[in-house]
Order: C-alpha cells, then sequence, then structure tokens
C-alpha cells in the first residue's frame, strides 16, 4: 500500500518551493512538492538569473540575502548547475549619481556590503560591456551571482529528487488543503506541515487572506539577445543611475532625492513604466536585459513594444555588447507586497502561506526558507 504520509507538503515548484524542499529535506524530513504545471513557468525562470544582495537593506534583509547566497553555493556544487560569482557593477554618470555611491560606500563596510568604489578605468577593466564616454566611478560588489534560470529551476528539481529524495507531483492542481491534509482531487496527502507558495493556488484556495493580504501583482517586461560571438564575456553584471532609484539599499540617502528629479525631468516614462535596466549574461553567453515594473490587479496580457525601447534606449546609455540584435522577448508576473519583504501567513494550523518575495525570490529565498523550516 502505498504510503501518502509526509513531513512536509508544498505546493508550487518555483524557487520559493524549491528553497523549502531543500531545506526541509536536508533537516532528513520526508518532503512531497505538487506543481500544477508539467514544469515550473513563472517568475522562476522568467527573470536575470541574478542574486543580487547588494539590492537588500543593510540588517536582518541583507543577512538573509546572503545566507540565501552561501546555500547557492552549495546546492551548485552539489547539483553542478552553472552559477557565476562574477559580482555587478552600478555605473555612475552623473554628479547626483556618484553622491549616492559614495553615501552609500561610507556605511556599506560595517553594514555588511562588500564594495568599493572604482574610478572610471578599474571599472572598465571588469567589464568590456561598459559605455566608458562620460563614466564618473562605478560601486563594485562582490557579491552578486548569476544563474541560467531556465536551467537552474529544473536541475535544482532533479538534484532534490534524485539526491535528497524529494517526491514531486508536475501536472498536479492542489484542489483542497487543511490541518495536514492535502487533495489534487484524485488522490489525499496527510503532512505534518503544509506551505502553499504557489500565487495561484494561494489566490483560489485561501482568496480571503490572499485579498486582504495587500498583495498586488507585477508586471514586468523582459529581452535577450542571442549568444555573443567569439565567446564574449560581459563580466560583472551591470546596472546604472536608474537602479539606485528601484532598490532599497540606495532609500535612505538623502542624495538620492536629485537622481530621482532628473530623471523625472529627463524622461517620466521611466517612472511611469518603473523602468530600471539591469545587465547579466547566461551560461550560453546570452544578454538578459530588462526590465519595467507595471503594478496592479489587471496587468495586460500584451506587451508593449514602446517599454522594450525604453529599456534600450536606457540601456545604451552605459552598456553595449558584440551583438545587440534582440532574439526573444517575454514578460513575467510575479506577487508585489508594498512596504514587505515577503508574506509569511499560518493560514491555519500547519498551513503556512508563503508568498510576496516582490522579485526577490532568487536572492532571498533560501534564506527565508531555512528561516521558515
Amino acid at each position: 500500500m502505498k504510503d501518502n504520509q509526509y513531513d512536509v507538503a508544498i505546493v508550487g515548484a518555483g524557487i520559493v518551493g524549491l528553497a523549502l524542499a531543500y531545506a526541509a529535506a536536508k533537516k532528513g524530513q520526508k518532503v512531497i512538492v505538487f506543481e500544477r504545471h508539467p514544469r515550473a513557468i513563472g517568475a522562476s525562470v522568467r527573470n536575470f538569473g541574478l542574486i543580487w544582495p547588494v539590492g537588500q537593506p543593510a540588517g536582518p534583509l541583507l543577512d538573509r540575502a546572503l545566507r540565501s547566497r552561501e546555500i547557492w553555493l552549495d546546492v551548485a556544487a552539489a547539483s553542478g548547475l552553472w552559477l557565476n560569482q562574477n559580482g555587478s557593477l552600478q555605473l555612475a554618470y552623473h554628479d547626483d549619481e556618484m553622491a549616492v555611491l559614495r553615501d552609500f560606500e561610507r556605511e556599506a563596510g560595517h553594514a555588511g556590503y562588500q564594495t568599493r568604489l572604482l574610478p572610471p578605468e578599474e571599472a572598465a577593466a571588469l567589464s568590456p560591456g561598459i559605455r566608458s564616454e562620460g563614466l564618473k566611478g562605478a560601486l563594485f560588489s562582490a557579491t552578486e551571482c548569476t544563474v541560467t534560470s531556465r536551467q537552474a529551476i529544473p536541475q535544482i528539481t532533479a538534484y532534490l529528487e534524485k539526491q535528497l529524495g524529494v517526491e514531486f507531483h508536475f501536472g498536479s492542481a492542489v484542489t483542497h488543503v487543511e490541518s495536514k491534509c492535502l487533495s489534487d482531487f484524485y488522490e489525499v496527502w496527510r503532512a505534518e506541515r503544509i506551505f502553499i507558495c504557489s500565487g495561484a493556488e494561494f489566490e483560489t484556495l485561501y482568496p480571503k487572506i490572499f485579498r486582504e493580504s495587500g498583495i498586488t501583482k507585477c508586471k514586468l517586461q523582459m529581452l535577450r539577445t542571442a549568444a555573443q560571438p567569439n565567446g564574449w564575456e560581459l563580466g560583472a553584471s551591470l546596472c546604472a543611475g536608474l537602479t539606485l532609484l528601484h532598490y532599497a539599499s540606495f532609500a535612505p540617502f538623502d542624495s538620492l532625492s536629485a537622481v530621482r528629479d532628473r530623471y523625472a525631468q529627463e524622461n517620466p516614462d521611466f517612472a511611469r513604466f518603473g523602468v530600471h535596466v539591469l545587465v547579466s549574461q547566461n551560461s550560453f553567453g546570452e544578454i538578459i536585459l530588462g526590465d519595467s515594473h507595471e503594478y496592479g490587479w489587471d496587468v495586460s496580457p500584451f506587451d508593449s513594444e514602446a517599454i522594450n525601447q525604453l529599456i534600450l534606449q536606457y540601456l545604451r546609455s552605459f552598456a553595449r555588447c558584440p551583438d545587440m540584435e534582440i532574439a526573444e522577448t517575454w514578460h513575467g508576473v510575479y506577487p508585489k507586497l508594498p512596504g514587505q519583504a515577503d508574506f509569511v501567513v499560518e493560514a491555519e494550523p500547519g498551513v503556512w502561506i508563503v508568498n510576496g518575495l516582490s522579485g526577490a525570490g532568487m536572492t532571498m529565498s533560501f534564506g527565508l526558507a531555512e528561516e521558515v523550516v
């Protein structure tokens, strides 16, 4: 007779669900994971593949991001997935941007960041993708890593299944959950603890909690090039002034207001569509570009070519690569919880909702999972 009794059941096989499965399995617990699709197809595979601790504010969230990075390194070593410890460069082309970087760097060391300010020539040595004209300086951070999301998620899944004994049920939508019990309509499983990580199941199984959570949705648009010719390598991942306005790590500094005001005057569409541009390179040599941020319950299923052009317009102000022809575009949708880093709530005894990482799933999930489990 089949044993349907588990220590932990997880609904959703994106990065949050996989991180929880890893944390529980490493403790020797019997784990089962359900995913309604034949494979993970959501935000976990529609991103840059960036682990980005430098974007997190100093304190517990930075600590969680750095712990996540440590676990990523362990998982990569154990599973064989490609992970590039390439760091990041925050580029500055205006005096107001340099002022923010100087303010940040004064606080960075004792806050736990691994950063240093570089003059233009030293920054250029870390990436041939930098547009050097007008560059005033850069903040190098050593902690950022890159994975190839579309490969990493299935590779982690295979590692959990084959080496840690996690049981996966793909194409299995969970239709009922209660304390210590869940079902996909055809079969019933029992588990001491149940974690709901999928936004779709959260929304349908616990609609009142979902509605009252404050979570909204964020649509982002992204692009990628084909593999760069002749093995060209980007080096450190790149970003520029607009990124200062996006990440909470820079928010405390009064000098940021001058940056915000200038960009609002130069092109209000940057703020209107939440554009800030990151540049990463995956294991295939492809350059991943983006992104935009449109918030609301009714995000459009249709992509805007005007937003893609806005991204490319800003990209050209600070970065370039040998082949800029765009091979693919797409969009993702992730849950956004304004003012919070995550949504972790016990919906009923032993049933936990873990959601709302607000676009930082690759950076934060492993650390959060360790705390939750």
